[in-house]
């Protein structure tokens, strides 16, 4: 099996469950795992700004090539010399090739063994995406880390549909690694097969036999029950090697990563800390809050007692409550960037527990945590 072109040192290997901590070398600079990467699918996370994220310790953020090939067009950041220049970010970025985006954006999509044709989500115009038409374009894009196009589909899924993707999936993610040439940048694969063992355990044989910078868990997170969900993350861990990066996509929630972590996932994305922060959830150290709840309406604390970030120092749940009633967007900012505090503190104690041997608890912890919820 091939070596990584991307340096991945595994630093500190825990003696009670699977987890550990890695440091990736990348282009943009180096990355600790395990890591959760914010998502900017337009080139911004949503109500942040960069040098907020840098402030709160944020080293690797996501894009999307799906929706930066739409708008604002590949040839427009070409121009400036890729997305680190375009959008101001000069740390690391990982971009999902947007397999997963017209799958669940596209308007009449249709599906064939060379690619997909889809109506855009935004115009209506209608476009094709290949393996070898996605790898280009991330290219191009100038991302530190680059997916492979991938076909995803629903929970539940018949098995003949699963295995279908699953078989297209590797057929792409071969012609994505003969189309990939920049050497500047790491290729990850995808691995599929729905929510069947045997087909998840073939995708796994078939991508190692390509050959990976590292290794994604996609089409999970979908639908399907959350037992299920780790019970194939476990199977997948299993079988993968130890000295590349271990990806699961679209997870999660405090405890879900805690979970991942101890089963040997090394990098994490989701929408939840700011997509819930735009409407008014804050994640806290006894669980979420919904501060559009009224009890909140003349409530003189911080969002949590325990949170070090500006928003927790400076202001009230009141007075967020009343700025997220009143519609106005500072409200959407402080909870966003409280949030984002928020899972990069979690993810210091996740590697702190690891080094300490204390990683089952904490989990323990969160677990009771997530069932802490305010309606």
């Amino acid at each position: 099996m091939p070596l990584s072109v991307i340096p991945f040192q595994i630093v500190h290997e825990d003696s009670k469950t699977a987890a550990r901590i890695g440091r990736l070398s990348l282009p943009h600079g180096e990355v600790l795992t395990p890591v959760f990467m914010p998502v900017a699918t337009q080139a911004s996370v949503k109500a942040i700004s960069n040098e907020e994220l840098e402030e709160l310790g944020i080293t690797i953020i996501l894009a999307n090539a799906y929706h930066l090939y739409l708008r604002p067009g590949i040839h427009v950041i070409e121009e400036f010399g890729g997305l680190h220049n375009f959008m101001g970010w000069h740390r690391p970025i990982l971009t999902d090739s947007g397999g997963y985006q017209v799958f669940s954006l596209a308007q009449l999509r249709s599906v064939d063994d060379d690619g997909v044709t889809f109506r855009s989500h935004i115009d209506g115009s209608e476009h094709r995406l290949t393996p070898e038409a996605a790898t280009k374009i991330q290219e191009a894009i100038g991302a530190d880390i680059i997916m492979c196009f991938d076909d995803v589909v629903p929970y539940p899924c018949e098995y003949r549909r699963a295995k279908e993707a699953m078989l297209r999936s590797t057929k792409w993610a071969k012609k994505c690694k003969q189309t990939h040439t920049r050497v500047d940048q790491a290729l990850f694969g995808i691995l599929h097969g729905s929510t069947y063992h045997d087909l998840r355990r073939q995708s796994i044989e078939m991508m190692l036999d390509i050959g990976f910078d590292g290794y994604a868990i996609g089409g999970l997170s979908v639908g399907e029950p959350k037992e299920l969900t780790f019970e194939l993350v476990e199977l997948s861990m299993e079988l993968l090697p130890k000295g590349f990066p271990r990806y699961l996509m679209g997870v999660g929630t405090p405890y879900d990563i805690a979970r991942a972590v101890s089963l040997g996932v090394d990098m994490f994305d989701c929408v939840l800390p700011t997509r819930l922060g735009r409407t008014g959830v804050a994640f806290t150290s006894l669980g979420k809050l919904n501060l559009r709840n009224a009890r909140y309406s003349i409530d003189h604390l911080p969002i949590d007692h325990q949170c070090s970030c500006f928003v927790c120092k400076r202001y009230s749940r009141a007075y967020i409550r009343h700025l997220m009633r009143s519609g106005e967007i500072l409200g959407a900012r402080l909870l966003t960037y409280h949030n984002l505090h928020f899972y990069a503190s979690l993810m210091e104690m996740l590697r702190e527990a690891v080094k300490n041997g204390t990683l089952a608890e904490l989990v323990r912890q969160l677990k009771e945590i997530e069932g802490v919820e305010d309606s």
